[in-house]
Formats: C-alpha cells, sequence, structure tokens
C-alpha cells in the first residue's frame, strides 16, 4: 500500500527537512522540493538511504531518526544506538526516552563517538583503534556539562563496554544484517545496576520484539514468558530469575529466566517468539563433533558458552516444539533438549508435577498440625482456574477440599458451603474441559448463596452466606474487594496457581510489590487470616510477607521450595536427553528407542522429582523445629553466605544482626528456606572447585540419578555425560543439606578447621557404615505422629553429625576414605543389629 502524502511529510520532519512543495513525474516516481537544507550532500545521501529502508521495512523511522542528520551516521546505525537506549531504560535510568534522544541529537559526537567504539570493540573485520576509540568516549563522559549527560554518556559507555558478543555483524541466508539485534552483555559492567545482577543477559531487539535473558551462572536454565510488561520487562525477569536461583538450589543448572514483549500489533507471539529465540542462539556457542564452536563473523570476548537452555512458562507453553525446530535450523548441540517439554519430552501439566510438589507442602503442613488432607475436609481459597495447571492439578489432589472461593483475571467463583464430593467431580469436569473458565461451572451444583461473576462487572451483591464464609459485612461490592476479601478469607488453605503478587507485609508498599496490575486488591499479610499457604504460582507474595505471615503463626515455605517439581522434571529431562542423544549420534541408539525410554521412564523421572522435593520440605521442618536451639548456627551461616557465597542478607528477605537478637523463637520457615537453597549453592560450587565429583567414593552418585532403566541401557553414555561432575556435586550438596541441615557443615569448618570436601567425604563414609538411607526410609515408613517422626529423624541427624565430627578428628587414612568404610562398616552394623534384636 503506498504511503500517504501526509506521511512522507512526517517522514523527511524526521530528519529535520519540510517539504515545500511536492509532484508525480510519472506513476510510482515523485519529486520533492523541499526549504532550505540544513545538511550536506553526504548526510542527504544518509537520510535518502533511511528514507528508502523504511519505506521497504528494513526499519521503522521515530525520533532516533534525527540522529542520521545530526550525528551523519546510516540508519542502521541510528538502530544500534536505538537498542541500546532501549537496553537501558530497563535498567532504570530514570530518564525519559525523549530526553535521552534530545540529549544525543544536541551532542551528535558523543553519539558518533559510542558508534565507533562499539564497532571498534565487535567488529570481525576488524580494523580500528580500540584504545583511541576508548580514549574519545571516555574524555567526552568526563566533559559531560550536566549530572544527567554524564548519566546518559556514562551508561551508553557502559553497556558498550559490557558487550561481550553480539549478532549485529552477522548476515542472513541472504548474506544481509539481520532483522534483529542481540547483545550479550556482562551484567557487571553497567553503570546502572539493580540489586540483584546476573552473572550474563542477552537483549534482544527489533521494531517488532524486545526481549532479555538472564542467567545467574554459567550453566543455568529457566522459562521463557510473554510478558506484558513493555516498559519494564527487565524488572520482571529480575526477581523471576532470583527466584528461579534459589529453586534450583536442588538440581545441575543455576537460575535463569526470559521474557519478551510485542511491540508491534501485527506480530503475533510465535512471530515474537521465534525472533527472541533466534536472538539468544545467534550469540551461543555450538558443540560439532565434540569441538566447541563461536558464531560465525562475531567477536567472542568472553570464553566459551555452549549451554542455553529454555524452558515454557507464562504465554509460551505451547511453544516448546518451536523452539526445537528453531534449534534445529542451527543445528544446535542440545536438539529438542534445548527446550524441555515438546513432543518427545514430558509434559508438566499431564504429569500434574508442579502441583504434586506443592501439594507435597500443603499435605506436611497440615499433618504437623494434626490434620490429614486425605481423610478430613479442610476449607481453601483459590487463585486460578480449573483450566490452569497448577491449580487445576492441585485441585484434585484430595476429595476433601472444601472450595469456598476462588478467582482468576476472568472471574470470581463463590461456593459458600461445597458438597465436596459434587464440587470435586465438577472440578474434574472443568480439568478435563479445554479452555474452560470459571463460567463453565454448572450452577446447580454451586451451595446456596453462591455463584460466578466476570471481574468486569460494576457491583457484585453478596448473600447472607457469602457474608458469614468471608466473615464479611458489606451486602455488596466491587469485583477488586470481593478480591481482597477472598484473599482475607478465614480458611484452612491459600492455594495459589496463578500470576501475580498478591501479598505484601505491613511495612511494604505496593511498589515494593512490583506488580502494578494487582495493586487494587493486593491486601497485607496481617489480614491474612488462613492457616496454610500453598505457593504453586510463582511470588504470590513479597518474601516479607512470608516471613510476617509465619510470624504470626501461619505456615508456608516459600515458591521456589513449592513449585520446584516442576523446574527439577524439565532439568532432569534435559540431562536425560543429553546423554541418550550422545547415543544416537554415535549409532548406539534409534531416535526410536531414545523416545521410547524417555517415555518408560517417566513414572520413574516424576517419583525422583517428588521424593527430592519431599526430603526438601522435610528439611526445612527440620530446622524449623529447632528454630530457636539453631540461632546462633543459623546467624553464623547468614554472616558465611555473605562473605562466601556473596548474598546480600537484606535482599534475600534474611534478618538484620540487630535482629536476629530479638528473634528468640529463631527463624521462620521461609527463611529457613533461604539458608536451605543458598546453602546448596555455596557447598555445590565449593564441592566443584574440589576433587569431590572425581572420587571414586561418589561415582555411584552419578548413576543414581539417571532412572535405573537409563542406567542399565546407557551406563556409558551416563559416564560421559558432560555434566557429570555438576551432577554428582549438585547431588552431594542436597542430600548433605538436607541432612545434617543449614549451618552444620560451616559450624564443622568453624570447630575444626575443615573444608567442605573433607565434611562431604566424612559424611560419605559415615553413609556408608550406617546405611543411613535404610535408617532414614525406615523412619519416614513408620506409623507414627508427625512429631514423633520429626523428633527420631532429629535423633538420626544428631548422630550423623556426632559421627562425621569424630571421623574428621580421627581419621587414620585420609587419602582412602574407602578404607575408613571398610574398616567401620561391619563393626557399626553388628552392632546395629544387636541393638535391634
Amino acid at each position: 500500500m503506498p504511503m500517504l502524502l501526509a506521511d512522507v511529510c512526517m517522514m523527511f520532519e524526521s530528519f529535520g527537512l519540510r517539504m515545500a512543495a511536492h509532484r508525480e513525474i510519472e506513476s510510482g516516481t515523485h519529486s520533492f522540493e523541499f526549504g532550505v537544507l540544513p545538511h550536506s550532500e553526504a548526510v542527504l545521501t544518509l537520510i535518502a538511504d533511511a528514507c528508502v529502508a523504511h519505506a521497504t521495512g528494513q526499519w521503522r523511522i521515530d525520533r532516533y531518526a534525527r540522529l542520521v542528520a545530526t550525528a551523519g551516521i546510516p540508519w542502521r546505525e541510528v538502530v544500534l544506538l536505538r537498542a541500546a537506549c532501549r537496553f537501558l531504560r530497563q535498567t532504570k535510568l530514570g530518564l525519559s526516552e525523549d530526553y535521552i534522544v534530545d540529549a544525543l541529537v544536541k551532542h551528535p559526537d558523543f553519539a558518533s563517538a559510542i558508534v565507533t567504539l562499539f564497532k571498534a570493540r565487535l567488529d570481525p573485520n576488524g580494523g580500528y583503534d580500540v584504545a583511541a576509540a576508548e580514549g574519545a568516549v571516555a574524555a567526552l563522559v568526563e566533559n559531560a556539562s550536566t549530572l544527567d549527560e554524564d548519566r546518559i554518556r556514562r551508561a551508553l559507555q557502559s553497556f558498550v563496554l559490557a558487550v561481550l558478543r553480539t549478532n549485529w555483524f552477522q548476515v542472513d541466508a541472504a548474506s544481509q544484517p539481520k532483522p534483529y539485534a542481540s547483545f550479550k552483555i556482562d551484567s557487571s559492567r553497567l553503570s546502572v545496576r539493580n540489586s540483584v545482577v546476573p552473572f550474563r543477559e542477552i537483549f534482544v531487539h527489533s521494531d517488532d520484539v524486545e526481549g532479555v535473558h538472564l542467567r545467574s551462572g554459567a550453566v543455568a536454565r529457566g522459562g521463557l514468558r510473554w510478558s506484558d510488561r513493555t516498559e519494564d520487562f527487565r524488572t520482571e525477569v529480575l526477581g523471576l530469575m532470583k527466584t528461579q536461583s534459589v529453586k534450583n538450589a536442588p538440581i545441575v543448572p543455576m537460575g535463569a529466566k526470559g521474557a519478551f514483549v510485542i511491540r508491534n500489533s501485527k506480530t503475533s507471539a510465535a512471530e515474537g517468539y521465534t525472533t527472541f529465540i533466534k536472538g539468544l542462539l545467534d550469540v551461543t556457542d555450538n558443540i560439532v563433533d565434540g569441538v566447541v564452536v563461536h558464531p560465525a563473523q562475531t567477536v567472542c570476548l568472553d570464553g566459551d558458552d555452549t549451554y542455553l537452555v529454555v524452558a515454557a512458562d507464562k504465554g509460551t507453553a505451547k511453544f516448546s516444539d518451536l523452539a526445537n525446530s528453531i534449534a534445529a535450523q542451527y543445528d544446535f548441540w542440545l536438539g529438542d533438549a534445548f527446550a524441555s517439554g515438546g513432543s518427545a519430552g514430558y509434559d508438566h501439566k499431564a504429569m500434574g508435577i508442579t502441583a504434586r510438589g506443592a501439594w507435597l507442602s500443603v499435605r506436611r503442613h497440615f499433618a504437623e498440625s494434626g490434620l490429614d488432607v486425605d481423610t478430613e475436609a479442610f476449607s481453601v481459597v483459590g487463585i486460578g482456574d480449573m483450566s490452569g495447571d497448577v491449580f487445576g492439578n492441585g485441585m484434585l489432589l484430595s476429595r476433601q477440599i472444601h472450595l469456598v472461593g476462588a478467582f482468576d483475571h476472568r472471574h470470581i467463583f463463590l461456593d459458600p458451603a461445597p458438597d465436596a464430593e459434587v464440587s470435586f467431580v465438577e472440578r474434574q469436569r472443568l480439568y478435563a474441559l479445554p479452555g474452560s473458565s470459571w463460567n463453565d461451572y454448572a450452577r446447580e451444583k454451586i451451595s446456596a448463596g453462591g455463584g460466578v461473576w466476570p471481574r468486569s462487572a460494576k457491583s457484585i451483591p453478596l448473600s447472607p452466606q457469602v457474608r458469614a464464609r468471608l466473615a464479611i459485612d458489606a451486602t455488596e461490592c466491587t469485583p477488586d474487594a470481593l478480591v481482597a476479601a477472598l484473599l482475607r478469607a478465614p480458611v484452612d488453605l491459600l492455594w495459589n496457581g496463578g500470576i501475580g503478587t498478591y501479598v505484601r507485609s505491613d511495612a511494604e508498599s505496593d511498589v515494593d510489590a512490583q506488580d502494578p496490575a494487582n495493586d487494587r486488591v493486593r491486601v497485607a499479610a496481617s489480614e491474612l487470616r488462613c492457616r496454610v499457604i500453598g505457593e504453586g504460582g510463582n511470588l504470590g507474595l513479597t518474601q516479607q510477607a512470608r516471613i510476617e505471615f509465619a510470624l504470626r503463626g501461619g505456615r508456608i515455605n516459600a515458591d521456589f521450595i513449592d513449585n520446584a517439581a516442576g523446574v527439577a522434571t524439565s532439568d532432569l529431562e534435559v540431562n536425560l536427553k543429553i546423554a541418550l542423544d550422545a547415543g544416537v549420534r554415535s549409532g548406539a541408539l534409534t531416535s526410536l528407542r531414545r523416545n521410547a525410554l524417555l517415555t518408560e521412564v517417566a513414572d520413574n523421572v516424576a517419583d525422583r522429582v517428588l521424593r527430592d522435593s519431599a526430603n526438601q520440605i522435610l528439611a526445612i521442618s527440620l530446622a524449623a523445629s529447632q528454630a530457636g536451639y539453631l540461632l546462633e548456627r543459623h546467624a553464623r551461616l547468614i554472616g558465611n553466605l555473605e562473605a562466601e557465597g556473596g548474598i546480600d542478607p537484606a535482599l534475600e528477605g534474611l534478618p538484620s544482626p540487630a535482629e536476629l537478637k530479638t528473634r528468640t523463637s529463631g527463624l521462620t520457615r521461609p527463611e529457613i528456606a533461604i539458608l536451605l537453597a543458598q546453602s546448596k549453592n555455596l557447598v555445590c560450587q565449593e564441592l566443584l572447585d574440589s576433587t569431590v565429583p572425581d572420587d571414586e567414593l561418589f561415582a555411584s552418585r552419578l548413576t543414581a540419578y539417571f532412572p535405573e532403566a537409563v542406567a542399565a541401557e546407557a551406563g556409558e553414555l551416563i559416564a560421559a555425560h558432560p555434566l557429570r561432575r555438576e551432577i554428582i556435586a549438585t547431588g552431594v550438596a542436597d542430600e548433605l543439606i538436607n541432612r545434617v541441615g543449614p549451618g552444620t557443615i560451616f559450624r564443622m569448618q568453624e570447630r575444626l578447621g575443615v573444608s567442605t570436601a573433607d565434611v562431604a567425604r566424612a559424611y560419605a563414609i559415615v553413609h556408608g557404615i550406617l546405611d543411613l538411607d535404610a535408617v532414614w526410609t525406615d523412619c519416614l515408613a513408620q506409623r507414627l505422629e508427625e512429631t514423633q517422626r520429626v523428633q527420631a529423624l532429629l535423633e538420626i541427624r544428631e548422630l550423623v553429625e556426632h559421627l562425621t565430627s569424630w571421623l574428621l578428628r580421627n581419621r587414620r587414612d585420609k587419602t582412602s576414605p574407602t578404607t575408613e568404610l571398610d574398616r567401620f562398616a561391619g563393626s557399626v552394623r553388628r552392632l546395629m543389629e544387636l541393638a535391634r534384636s
């Protein structure tokens, strides 16, 4: 469709040109006349090129276009500056885009110098004086005349110096520059940094799509979401990455997270996702025949970086196969392990794995309170609907659920006196109904006074039954007020299976929750009247809200504990595929056999993941039961994690030294969860820095990580796994912290002057001598009240700690742990058999 004359005039005005006359010479050919031309012939040529590029869809003219004329740079270099500025806006530079553009237009020498520095550092064709380019930019930064100019210049300088790789100089199959740009960034080098600083991030920019992928470590994975937060999607991802980093503590990869936004209404989510994925892969290394291969036409200012794994998230649940097809186009070494959950992967919703993992927390919370969720009725309010994975699966895990109310972004559901069996069957029906909503709930199966209302309603009448159930006086209210009332409802369980942050602490503002979409319905932790919170969804509460709820007697862990099973399933799937795909490439396995084997072990994968989740939740209960007694140990651990692990206690939601002195009851479960996860991260890294993952004593941990059927059929492939050391170290750290508790290892280090590796070896000897797995499992299997079981496990833990400390003080042969194991095992087992008899 030809451009309107008005659009043509606006286009020229973007470059500072005002049209004086226009005539059509012949069909399709036009002549334009302007007033006084303020630019040189060379600049006019650049403007003409930019206009042609705009008309042919190569870029979109906007406020940055003025730089073509003022700085005398080609349109594509203007796109480069726009990308840099758009990224910096996401870092909370605190200045409007118009203001930034005006500053660059006012000082075109700086804009030109920044482009030159970028090319000097990253153009694979070379030919630039890098030192001179850096010096020129540094001088212009120092010469800034105002504070805002200094901030803008320093931010752009840091962006260019932080870029480690870019696809800017890559070309497509037609030898043309790619229509999108991606930049791999060392986040620690940015002048504007948030409290959370990623290890690396990749920013992807185009006219239609923007996105960012953040990693907390070299080997990291996490979901990519389609965000609706166009102004601050990076802030959203930073919070999610932080959560993912602690969630991933018991699995091999560290935490990562990504999000993209659509800036063109004509671009579909799939198209935007495709561009985003391509941008990520463009700056990621490949492995070909065992050799690391860098991207073509790319300067790599970092080391080898081959591990890029993504997962489904909000808005991208159906895109795993799409992501894997793009990886196949790149011949990426991970194949369909690149995006877990595809056609040959595990369907999390069908497995119900995330909800089942979160339900383990719910089950333990109630069991320790004396209630059996399988046999005794309990009331629930929920966030989500039955078509959702976490909410839907969770609300089918007990037939004793009395779901008195729930809401999502579309509807509010109220059932003040539900029949447990009738409502369970109806929820089953909705779960099986594709695309269902609460509006599909059969009204005749709702108790008197209940119903379903749209969130868009002007007002909702409240029946006497609803008022009694929610303990409110109003006879009608707005949908937002009703959502808040549901959150405050006096029920046994608040089940979060949705998206959004709904609870903050009393000391926080809505701004602290960083979820403006739910500011109108958010409540304070002090207003909650539920007994237990199950966090199947991410970020439902702020960490401070969790702590406040727990201090008031509520039972809660944290989202990264409750919903970790889904992440762990994806991790195991990826590591299975990495091993089995090596067999496919070598001819040891066919693709059909690989896929069949993955299907055969699906139940084993779920059992393994749920067992690990249960162990982690139990570890929190063990520490919480002695919270007051362990306070000094936990306080010293916080200091150690700050000094050695680089964590910020305030950022993690851990109490200050002053607060610890007043906390006689000890740490809460949410705080213990942080200690547990961060301890595992630190211990894992310390083990990787030692020879523990290579010791024969721990070799069986690698095989035990995989399902038995895979280990039996692909033992050699497992032994050659590229992440074998990480798998062993992560498994050892996970078990060690779960069994002895957070703080015990550091206590041994302080008292005995030993290393983490020394403690791991001594623990492994004690583990073998006692046959600890059998002892622990036997205690879990006994018919005991939970308080009795916890006490019995604490006694086993105390024995393990005592024996491990004794070994560290008295080991004779420190070079051969197996010798020590053989020396004591027989005698101790005979004593244990005598004790049993």
